[in-house]
């Protein structure tokens, strides 16, 4: 997107190419400038920066290089588990689906936790339909499913798959 607020006359020109035939764009700190032409081949850029007219060619430029797919979200929310049946429901339905789960082990207090729960969130939205992510707030569950977990520090994130636990990183270093 940062691309996007100096360069809007790209995602203009895409938008609107009956509109724009010709285009000046100043390059920033250097004073020079580009100067765009469409023409049956594709664009024309020519560096009009010290008098050095230099042709760039580029054939069909697009703008999905620089907008992400706004048809997807960018981050979902993960779902709490809250008791050691719900666990066994959430393993049992992966497992039908034969879908791994992430889960992460967290507390509201602790820091580490906090910042990368969004991160999450984010992995989450991008791997929606490959994985499913989940947590746990160990200080609003029982403890038979901190210790089911066999968790001794936070943040833990485990991947589970076919009911069983296959890997996990202690710590948000790691992570």
């Amino acid at each position: 997107m940062s691309i996007l607020a100096p360069n809007s006359h790209i995602l203009y020109r895409e938008i609107h190419p009956r509109d724009q035939h010709q285009h000046y764009s100043t390059s920033g700190g250097g004073g020079g400038c580009l100067f765009s032409q469409k023409t049956t081949s594709g664009y024309i850029w020519i560096d009009l920066r010290n008098r050095d007219y230099k042709k760039i060619r580029r054939r069909n430029m697009r703008v999905d290089a620089f907008w992400s797919d706004l048809s997807r979200p960018t981050s979902l929310e993960m779902e709490p588990i809250q008791d050691c049946e719900h666990l066994d429901q959430i393993l049992l339905h992966a497992q039908q689906l034969s879908q791994p789960i992430l889960i992460d082990w967290m507390a509201a207090w602790c820091r580490k936790c906090i910042y990368l729960k969004p991160k999450l969130e984010k992995l989450a939205a991008e791997f929606d339909t490959k994985l499913k992510f989940y947590y746990v707030d160990v200080n609003k569950v029982p403890q038979a499913l901190v210790k089911r977990g066999n968790i001794s520090k936070m943040p833990t994130i485990q991947l589970w798959k076919d009911g069983e636990m296959k890997a996990e990183v202690i710590g948000g270093h790691k992570a």
